[in-house]
């Protein structure tokens, strides 16, 4: 009933944060906003997927209206490029980085010129089309130099037909976007930030629990109850942290729905569960080395920053040297967990340290609580 009483208050206090309840709504549009994200950095770094909505006819490619029936613009045809005949190729330059993504020339020596706006944002899958095009033109010119036929030449170009046969469909599973950029974007940096947002945003929150008490006059109060230091650090975390789980739950669950199946959630919930009480256990005990409200924020913004890099960095990195200590880190490990249907126990070994952390932060808290206890009565 004591750990009831003080949750209560606890929560109320948080539920009627107005702060915080902007907090949960905007933390919806960080994740459709990064998932609308990936799916269009998917779409503009991947030729097929270009090709399969569209956007590479939406392109235009500049070049001479001499070469209409050439192959080089038949090339250029077969990578979905919308090409613009110029009458006056020296127009290009006017038209290039407006109405122009491109613009190919073929000098009086056979030479192809390519002039491209970099700063586009489709340049990457651009130049790439447009480059299998010219090397395949390039390739015609050789052949027909050798003398071979246009019959022939086809044939060395197309040496084989594959016929695609699916095996084991039925245990594929519907991703909202078929790309290997998808997969690793979203499952090696979205999946993880979102599930962990809800504890980043609640550690600072939650540093209001020890300083907004002597803000207001009633830490001495809270020092004076007879409950025991452990169980008022338990009722201060119980609230906030039972908050962003059940948010962390909703959002695994949206992803789920926006088409980014989770694997091993029970174990995902799990690794939050740690890691959630590192962080809201790290809000608490700033608060308590602090005097006012703007230095802990300020302190708990320096903690979170570091605290990004050490989890968040490894994902983009691969240093052999140090592989052993990365697959320590509980980013990592989440993104094993919620990418693979498999599940091998001996994973579990990695979040050892995790757990040792968050159990030391905690005693720390209580250790220090008891500390301001006696100094102050």
């Amino acid at each position: 009933m004591k750990l009831l009483a003080l949750s209560k208050k606890e929560a109320q206090d948080i539920l009627t944060n107005k702060i915080y309840l902007l907090i949960v709504i905007v933390q919806i549009f960080i994740i459709l906003g990064s998932f609308g994200l990936g799916i269009a950095s998917s779409i503009v770094t991947d030729p097929e997927l270009l090709d399969r909505y569209g956007v590479a006819s939406s392109l235009k490619v500049g070049i001479s209206e001499d070469l209409k029936y050439s192959s080089i613009a038949d090339n250029l045809k077969e990578q979905n490029l919308n090409l613009s005949f110029l009458k006056d190729i020296n127009e290009a330059d006017e038209l290039l980085g407006s109405q122009l993504v491109a613009v190919i020339r073929v000098s009086p020596e056979g030479d192809i010129l390519l002039q491209s706006d970099t700063s586009n944002v489709f340049y990457p899958v651009v130049f790439e089309k447009i480059n299998t095009a010219i090397q395949k033109y390039k390739l015609e010119r050789k052949l027909e130099a050798g003398g071979l036929s246009s019959d022939l030449i086809q044939k060395i170009e197309n040496p084989v037909v594959l016929n695609r046969i699916t095996v084991n469909s039925g245990k594929y599973t519907d991703l909202a976007l078929n790309s290997s950029y998808f997969v690793e974007i979203m499952y090696g940096f979205i999946v993880p930030f979102v599930l962990l947002l809800p504890f980043f945003l609640a550690s600072n929150i939650v540093t209001d629990s020890i300083v907004g008490e002597r803000e207001r006059k009633t830490f001495e109060i809270l020092l004076m109850t007879p409950y025991s230091s452990t169980l008022v650090i338990i009722g201060k975390i119980l609230p906030i942290f039972t908050f962003s789980m059940i948010q962390s739950i909703l959002w695994l669950i949206l992803l789920d729905l926006l088409g980014v199946p989770i694997y091993n959630a029970l174990i995902l919930m799990g690794i939050m569960i740690f890691v959630g009480l590192a962080f809201i256990g790290l809000g608490i005990l700033i608060s308590m080395c602090v005097d006012s409200t703007k230095e802990a924020n300020s302190a708990i913004t320096l903690v979170l920053m570091f605290a990004s890099f050490i989890l968040f960095i490894p994902l983009f990195m691969k240093i052999p040297y140090f592989e052993n200590i990365i697959n320590f880190i509980p980013t990592v490990l989440m993104v094993k967990m919620a990418s693979s249907p498999s599940f091998e126990p001996s994973v579990l070994f990695s979040l050892v340290p995790t757990i040792l952390i968050s159990t030391l932060i905690f005693g720390l808290t209580v250790k220090y609580f008891r500390h301001e206890r006696a100094i102050r009565l």
